[in-house]
C-alpha cells in the first residue's frame, strides 16, 4: 500500500505562516497533501501573506501548485462541500491531519461533531478512526468554552499545539518563530527536519 497522504486545513485564525511553512516543508518531504481551506482563512491567508487565491478549487489549486513549484497531484485542495473528497470518509482516510490555523469557530464545531463542512468531517474521521489529528488554535486570551473545548478534544486523542514558540534559540526572525512551531508539527508528523537543533544537542 503507498504511503498515505497527509491533509492540512486552514481557517480563520491569524496564523498563515504558521501553515504555509508546514505545507512547504511537506511537499519538500516528498508528501502528497490534501488541502482544505475555510472562507475565512482565504481571507487571512491574503491578508497575511498576499496569496490571493481564486474562489474555484481548481484554479486555487493550479495557483498553490505554481507557488510552491509541485506536480498536480502532490498538493491536492478540496472546497468545503466537496464531500466525495477521500478524507470525508472512514475508507479512505488520510494517515493524518493538521488545523493550521486553527479557529476558535472550528475548534468549537469539531468539539461538537457538527460536521458542516469538509473540514469539520475530515477532523470527525480522525478521531472516530483514532488517527492522528493536530490542532494548532490561535486566539487569545482563551475564554472558559475555548478551554473546554480542548480539553474535550485531548480526551479524544486530538493534540492541542497552540502556536507558543519558545525563545532559548535566540531567535533573529520572524521565519525564527514560525519555524520553531512547525519543527514540532513535524515532529509529531514523523517528518524528518532540520529547521532547529534538539534540545541538549549543540
Amino acid at each position: 500500500m503507498s504511503r498515505r497522504a497527509i491533509a492540512v486545513a486552514m481557517t480563520g485564525a491569524s496564523g498563515a505562516p504558521y501553515g504555509l511553512r508546514l505545507l512547504q516543508l511537506l511537499l519538500e518531504a516528498g508528501e502528497t497533501v490534501y488541502l482544505m481551506l475555510s472562507d475565512a482563512g482565504r481571507l487571512v491567508l491574503d491578508m497575511e501573506s498576499g496569496l490571493k487565491l481564486s474562489s474555484a478549487s481548481k484554479e486555487a489549486e493550479q495557483q498553490l501548485c505554481s507557488h510552491f513549484d509541485v506536480e498536480p497531484g502532490q498538493l491536492q485542495l478540496f472546497g468545503k462541500q466537496q464531500w466525495m473528497a477521500p478524507v470525508a470518509s472512514g475508507t479512505n482516510p488520510p494517515r493524518a491531519m493538521v488545523v493550521c490555523p486553527c479557529s476558535a469557530g472550528t475548534l468549537a464545531s469539531i468539539a461538537m461533531g457538527l460536521s458542516d463542512n469538509l473540514i469539520e468531517r475530515a477532523a470527525d474521521v480522525m478521531l472516530k478512526e483514532r488517527r492522528k489529528l493536530i490542532l494548532v488554535p490561535r486566539e487569545m486570551p482563551l475564554s472558559e468554552i475555548h478551554l473546554e473545548n480542548m480539553l474535550k478534544l485531548a480526551r479524544m486523542g486530538a493534540i492541542i499545539m497552540p502556536p507558543s514558540p519558545g525563545f532559548y534559540q535566540q531567535p533573529q526572525t520572524i521565519d525564527d518563530l514560525v519555524d520553531f512551531v512547525v519543527a514540532r508539527i513535524l515532529d509529531h508528523l514523523d517528518i524528518d527536519h532540520a529547521l532547529q537543533a534538539r534540545w541538549g544537542e549543540s
